[in-house]
């Protein structure tokens, strides 16, 4: 069963401003999405930059810009702002400074003495005596007073096991080994992220922390800190991982891993990006695969998220887009794709065949490149031994090619339809020993290509007097 609640769902996504943001960051923004726009609740978006060295300018316009193609809209955050506000955690040094001030009247943070080197010391000597670097075996019996200059570290209150539960995973436990003193506020005066979030889901009322599971060793800490400030901790949502192309790693930025805005780049609907991302991971049962945005808030439920981490396949995406772009209306469908053509190549009559053979707004361009739209702006070149079939004599198909001509020269214009032409060309054909007598010259007097859309597509788009043109060529 899904965890019920009787509080006012509130989610967030915090992403760092570190450099683009890719579909494995999208991915737990979705869920929390999903999560509070299925219980009428509340999605915030805070942006946690208090890493100033690896921070990227431009990242946060990039990440709104990002959520926002997707539609993934917040209802607080930098941007709007919102009860809680500031949402950017370099805005809010006063209020984590407020929660560090109980924590020191606790006894429970300290001033951290020890220069780096000294540090680098202990962490030697726990590696010569094949033991693991603790920190709080290092502990200073009588720390100086913190004046800020130096970092302060959380004193971890008891050893014991730490046992919680994850919505995901059950319940999940780890020994006293996982417990260590850790670094609350730098020696820069911003707060490091395993303390920042804390306060700020607290702040903020979070309910549910959608995340992934390399977040799950460092949770008895973050239980550890709830119950020094005498907080109860929110649900914990633990996401699978989205495993790269081959299968064998998580996908990631130094991988396979793209800019979410380069899928846009590339012609993905918005909606399929959604309905693609929320099955890495979660699936509603059933054999339906295509779901609108409002399907997947009505079947989002946080029992079928798995363990499992799902492999991303780009095979798989494209067919979910071309399902999508299926649902749109044939207007739609038109102005996207003539759009992506020159002026003089937007002919509404190229739609049905560029369509066909797209699963992606950008295979057009890649169609245009390829010059696969050529045929039907310039007269191919028609080699004679091209437009033999199998053993038939030159005069054989030069015959059947006027025999075409003459046919095609008694549909008037306005009656030059695919179905029409097909009607007269097949009435030919026929009466022929093989019907690739006729077929096979027309369909390559017509495009130029062993491989080509249906010839009497393509005899309709070029229009009455270019098919005939083109056929009396071939002759």
């Amino acid at each position: 069963m899904q965890e019920k609640t009787t509080e006012k769902v509130v989610t967030r996504f915090a992403p760092s401003p570190t450099g683009f943001i890719h579909v494995g960051n999208i991915r737990t923004a979705l869920y929390a999405w999903l999560l509070a726009r299925k219980n009428n609740g509340i999605f915030i978006l805070r942006i946690e930059d208090t890493d100033k060295e690896r921070e990227v300018v431009g990242s946060i316009e990039h990440i709104q810009k990002s959520l926002k193609w997707l539609g993934l809209n917040w209802d607080q955050g930098p941007d709007i702002g919102g009860p809680h506000t500031p949402y950017i955690q370099s805005e809010r040094l006063d209020i984590y400074r407020k929660y560090v001030e109980i924590l020191i009247k606790k006894g429970l943070a300290y001033a951290d003495p020890f220069k780096e080197e000294e540090i680098e010391k202990f962490r030697k000597e726990a590696e010569i005596n094949k033991k693991p670097f603790l920190y709080r075996e290092h502990r200073p019996s009588n720390p100086p007073v913190w004046d800020g200059t130096t970092p302060l570290r959380f004193k971890v209150p008891e050893l014991k096991k730490t046992i919680w539960k994850d919505i995901v995973w059950g319940e999940l436990s780890a020994g006293p080994e996982a417990l260590d003193d850790f670094i609350l506020i730098k020696s820069d005066g911003y707060p490091t992220y395993n303390f920042a979030h804390i306060v700020d889901d607290i702040e903020m009322g979070v309910t549910h922390v959608v995340r992934g599971q390399e977040f799950i060793s460092s949770t008895p800490k973050f239980l550890a800190v709830y119950e020094a400030l005498g907080v109860t901790p929110p649900y914990f949502v633990t996401t699978p991982p989205i495993m790269g192309i081959d299968g064998k790693k998580k996908l990631g930025k130094r991988d396979d891993a793209k800019d979410v805005l380069d899928y846009e780049k590339d012609g993905y609907l918005p909606d399929a990006m959604i309905n693609y991302l929320a099955f890495l991971g979660f699936n509603p049962g059933g054999e339906k695969e295509v779901y609108t945005r409002e399907e997947l808030i009505n079947v989002f439920d946080l029992s079928k998220i798995q363990h499992s981490g799902a492999q991303w396949s780009d095979d798989k995406l494209n067919w979910i887009n071309k399902e999508h772009m299926k649902l749109l209306s044939k207007e739609k469908i038109e102005k996207n794709i003539l759009e992506q053509l020159p002026e003089n190549m937007r002919n509404p009559k190229l739609v049905p065949i560029i369509f066909e053979r797209i699963s992606k707004w950008g295979d057009i361009k890649e169609m245009k490149e390829k010059g696969e739209l050529d045929l039907f702006f310039k007269q191919p070149s028609c080699p004679k031994e091209k437009l033999i079939f199998k053993n038939s004599s030159s005069k054989k198909i030069s015959e059947n090619l006027q025999l075409a001509i003459k046919a095609l020269e008694e549909l008037e214009e306005e009656n030059f339809t695919q179905e029409n032409i097909k009607t007269a060309l097949m009435n030919i054909a026929n009466k022929l020993e093989s019907r690739g007598e006729l077929l096979h010259p027309v369909r390559y007097a017509l495009s130029g290509l062993d491989k080509s859309p249906d010839p009497f597509i393509i005899a309709e788009i070029l229009g009455k007097n270019e098919t005939l043109s083109r056929l009396q060529k071939a002759v």
